[in-house]
C-alpha cells in the first residue's frame, strides 16, 4: 500500500487518484482526524464516531413489545402490532465460516447472491466530505440489511469515475490489499457500475464485485412477499442483468458451425449459438411474461382505486425515505399492524387502511414502498403501478427522518422518484418523523423552508392529533348546498348523504325525508331529481 494511505477498518479511507489535480486527504473518521475538521469547522460539534455507526435510529428497536392495556382494554402506548414477520425474517440465520464455496470468480454472475463479509467503496466526485460519508453510511446500511458483515469502507476522491476500473488502476491494487487484510470476500461499489468496470474491478481485486443497484434488487428480492411484488422485482432484475451476462471460454460457448462443426460431428453442423445467446433470449421471454402478469395485476388494482372514486373515497398517500418511519406512522393512525423494523425497504408492498376524520369523513391511508437516493430506474419501472397510488392521491404525507444528518437530501431524493410517476402535482405535506431525537435546529429549518410541515413523533405519539387535524383540513370537503326530499325507498341516498356529506338539517314529512346538506359535486348529480327549494 502507498505512502500516506492507511486502512484502518472500518474507517473511511479518501485519497486522490495519482495525477488528479485536488489534494490527497485521508479521511478516517477517528476523534484525531484534524485535517478533516479544519476542512469542515461543523465536525467541531458532533461526535467523531465511526461511520458505519452513525445512522439514525430507528423507530422500532425497543425490547419492550408487550402492549400497555387501559381499564376499558384499548391499547395506551406505542404498540405496532404482534409483528410476526420480524420474528419470520429473524429465524434463518447466517454462520460464518461454514462455507464451501471455491475460490473461483468465474461465474460469479450466476451464483446467488450471497453477501457474507464486504469492504464498501466509493468515489467522492462533488458535494462534501459529509456528503461522501452519509452515501457510504446509508451503503452500509444496506448491506447490513442484506445479511452482510461491514468490515471496511474507502472513500477515493476524483474528478470523475475511471472509465476502467471506476477506482483508478493505482487505487484498485490498494483496495485488494484492504480486501485481504480484511478477509473480505465481496466488494460493493456505492454506484452503478457499467459491466466493463465491475469486470475489470473483479480481476484487480480478485473476489466477488457488486454495485448498489445490485445490493438494492437483492433487498428487494428478499422482503418481496406479495405475488405483485415478486414479479416486480423479479422484472428489475432481469431488466439489469440483461445488458450483464458474460462468459468464459467452453464454459460459456456451444457455438459449432462450419464444416467442422467444432469436431462434433453429424448433426451439430449450422450457424451455432452461444450460451449467452440463449440466455439472452430466455430473459426476454421471462420478461416479457412478467410485463403481462404485472399489467394484468395492475387492472386489478386499477378497478380498487376506481371503486373507492365512485364511492368519493379521498385518498392519503404516505411517501418518503426508506427507514423513515412511515409504516410507523401508518400504525399509528390506523392499527394496522405493519411490519417496522430498524432496516432500509423492511417493507415493500403497499398496504391500504380506512381511517375517519373527527367529523365523520372516511378517507383511506396508503402506505407505499420507501425511496432512496440513486433509486434504481429498473424498480421505478417495476413498481410503477405499485408508486400510481401516490400520483392518484388526493393529499400526500411526506414522511422525512428529522434524525438523519440531511433531511434535505432525502426530501430531494423522494421529489425526483415522484416526478418520474408523475406525482409532482399532488399537494404534500413534509412530516418530520422522530422530533423526539432530532436535533431542533435541523427540524426549525426544515418548517422555514417547507410551505407546509409539521413535526411529529411516532414512537412517542408527539403531534400526531395535530397531523390528523392537518388531514382533516387538507382533504376535499362538501360544499354544495342542497335540500332534498327523498322518499323512503331511497333510502341508499339517506346513507350515502349520512357517509359522504355533511348533514346540516334531516325531517321526516310524509311524502319522505327532508334533507339540508353539503355534499360534493359528484353526489349533488345524483340528487338531481330529488332537489327542492324547502
Amino acid at each position: 500500500m502507498r505512502d500516506g494511505t492507511k486502512s484502518v477498518a472500518p474507517d473511511v479511507l479518501s485519497c486522490d487518484d495519482a495525477g488528479a489535480a485536488l489534494a490527497c486527504e485521508t479521511m478516517n473518521r477517528t476523534a484525531t482526524n484534524d485535517d478533516l475538521r479544519r476542512e469542515d469547522p461543523a465536525l467541531n460539534e458532533r461526535n467523531p464516531a465511526d461511520f458505519l455507526s452513525r445512522r439514525a435510529q430507528a423507530l422500532a428497536d425497543s425490547d419492550d413489545a408487550t402492549p400497555t392495556y387501559d381499564e376499558r382494554g384499548f391499547v395506551v402506548d406505542a404498540y405496532d402490532g404482534d409483528q410476526f414477520e420480524r420474528e419470520e425474517r429473524a429465524a434463518l440465520r447466517r454462520v460464518h465460516g461454514l462455507s464451501t464455496e471455491l475460490e473461483d470468480v468465474s461465474e460469479v454472475e450466476y451464483r446467488q447472491l450471497r453477501l457474507e463479509k464486504v469492504v464498501l467503496a466509493g468515489v467522492w466526485s462533488e458535494g462534501s466530505a459529509e456528503d461522501a460519508e452519509n452515501s457510504l453510511r446509508e451503503l452500509a446500511a444496506l448491506a447490513e440489511t442484506a445479511g452482510s458483515e461491514v468490515l471496511a469502507g474507502v472513500v477515493q476522491r476524483r474528478l470523475r469515475p475511471d472509465p476502467g476500473t471506476w477506482l483508478g488502476k493505482g487505487k484498485a491494487e490498494e483496495l485488494k490489499e484492504i480486501v485481504i487484510a480484511e478477509g473480505a470476500d465481496t466488494v460493493i461499489a456505492d454506484g452503478e457500475l457499467a459491466p466493463s468496470q465491475r469486470r475489470a474491478l473483479e480481476d484487480v481485486v480478485k473476489v466477488k464485485v457488486i454495485d448498489r443497484t445490485a445490493l438494492i434488487l437483492d433487498i428487494f428480492a428478499q422482503h418481496a412477499k406479495s405475488k405483485e411484488g415478486k414479479a416486480q422485482v423479479e422484472l428489475a432484475q432481469m431488466q439489469y442483468l440483461l445488458p450483464r451476462l458474460r462468459g468464459w471460454g467452453e464454459s460459456m460457448s456451444r457455438q459449432a458451425g462450419g464444416q467442422a462443426a467444432g469436431g462434433q460431428g453429424m448433426g451439430s453442423r449450422g450457424p451455432g449459438e452461444t450460451k449467452i445467446e440463449l440466455d439472452r433470449r430466455r430473459i426476454n421471454t421471462r420478461m416479457a411474461k412478467l410485463r403481462r402478469e404485472i399489467a394484468e395485476m395492475k387492472t386489478t388494482r386499477d378497478t380498487k382505486r376506481s371503486g373507492r372514486r365512485n364511492n368519493n373515497v379521498p385518498s392519503v398517500a404516505i411517501a418518503g425515505y426508506t427507514n423513515a418511519g412511515k409504516s410507523s406512522i401508518l400504525n399509528r393512525l390506523t392499527n394496522a399492524g405493519v411490519l417496522v423494523q430498524n432496516q432500509l425497504f423492511a417493507t415493500l408492498d403497499p398496504t391500504v387502511r380506512r381511517a375517519e376524520t373527527a367529523d365523520g369523513r372516511a378517507y383511506t391511508l396508503a402506505d407505499t414502498v420507501g425511496f432512496v437516493r440513486d433509486l434504481p430506474h429498473q424498480l421505478v419501472e417495476a413498481f410503477r403501478s405499485t408508486l400510481e397510488e401516490v400520483a392518484d392521491a388526493d393529499l400526500l404525507l411526506h414522511v422525512v427522518d428529522g434524525s438523519h444528518p440531511d433531511p434535505e437530501s432525502q426530501i430531494s431524493a423522494v421529489r425526483e422518484v415522484l416526478a418520474d410517476v408523475d406525482a409532482s402535482d399532488v399537494k404534500e405535506i413534509i412530516v418530520i418523523n422522530k422530533a423526539d431525537v432530532a436535533d431542533p435546529d435541523v427540524i426549525d429549518r426544515l418548517m422555514r423552508h417547507e410551505k407546509y410541515a409539521i413535526a411529529v413523533s411516532a414512537r412517542t405519539g408527539a403531534g400526531l392529533p395535530e397531523l390528523l387535524q392537518l388531514i382533516a383540513d387538507e382533504l376535499p370537503k362538501p360544499e354544495r348546498r342542497v335540500d332534498v326530499l327523498l322518499p323512503y325507498e331511497r333510502g341508499d341516498l339517506l346513507s350515502r348523504l349520512h357517509a359522504d356529506a355533511e348533514v346540516l338539517s334531516i325531517e321526516h314529512r310524509g311524502e319522505g325525508t327532508y334533507v339540508h346538506a353539503k355534499v360534493m359535486p359528484e353526489l349533488e348529480g345524483e340528487l338531481q331529481a330529488y332537489l327542492t327549494n324547502a
